[in-house]
């Protein structure tokens, strides 16, 4: 699509929102100055994204839902990165290891806020980078909230990629460590994204007691070659715990967590 044609996409979509009925498409190009046949191109393209629906007895335009969701996952994603700020702050401090939040699109992680310690030797600039989900204690934190056919469906084609030589290589193994997770609470990654970097992660609910996102705390292991993984997955859990509180996480839910 040109630029011309993005403009005029933009155009047709300011209108319809400034609307509140919906408006007929000959209507659109004139008010527009755009040809007929550009209208309807522009119109059929944006309808089958979700961003504009034509209703059945007018065959009128108005913006679609396709909008709704968009600014609903911009604004869940607001909401979550200000009520885990603080805790994310809390569990740095704590522990003077880096923390991170991430969620979750098709395969992969999305990192959306980091604290790091002032004292911290290494600098992560990952804001907005991706890492695949099965590598990551933040991804299989979050996939331990899925069901066996959600994930199976994840996976379609069973290929998941090694990026270090401890990477989970095989979906099989990729279950059995689901399962670890849900019974324990809590995902470790051993080297498995990063050589020498390790990682736990804990999961994080809404008020529809689903998995919306991760939390997690990451140390070298050259600085903390023999530190027990429970010492800093109970300080991860309850950094969890105390987010998806903020979240509207059912109470049931939380004591889950807490036991």
């Amino acid at each position: 699509m040109s630029v011309q044609s993005i403009d005029r996409a933009f155009d047709i979509i300011e209108l319809l929102s400034k609307e509140p009925r919906s408006i007929a498409m000959t209507e659109i190009g004139r008010r527009l100055d755009l040809h007929k046949s550009t209208v309807h191109r522009l119109l059929s393209s944006l309808r089958e994204r979700g961003y504009v629906e034509q209703e059945s007895d007018t065959g009128n335009y108005k913006l679609g839902l396709g909008f709704v969701e968009l600014a609903s996952l911009y604004l869940n994603n607001l909401e979550l990165k200000t009520e885990a700020s603080p805790f994310l702050n809390q569990l740095t401090k704590l522990t003077g290891q880096t923390s991170f939040l991430a969620i979750m699109d098709a395969q992969e992680i999305v990192y959306i806020d980091k604290v790091e310690s002032y004292n911290s030797l290494r600098r992560y600039t990952i804001i907005g980078k991706r890492r695949p989900m099965h590598a990551t204690s933040l991804g299989k934190a979050m996939l331990s909230g899925m069901t066996d056919k959600e994930i199976e469906d994840l996976y379609l084609e069973r290929k998941l990629t090694v990026l270090t030589k401890k990477t989970i290589s095989t979906f099989d193994d990729l279950m059995a460590e689901i399962r670890q997770v849900r019974a324990r609470g809590w995902a470790k990654d051993d080297q498995e994204n990063e050589k020498g970097t390790r990682c736990v992660g804990a999961p994080i609910f809404d008020y529809r007691d689903r998995v919306i996102a991760a939390v997690s705390l990451a140390w070298d292991i050259n600085t903390h070659p023999d530190k027990i993984w429970d010492d800093y997955a109970k300080h991860v859990v309850k950094c969890s715990m105390d987010i998806s509180a903020k979240m509207g996480c059912p109470q049931g839910r939380i004591r889950q967590l807490a036991g």
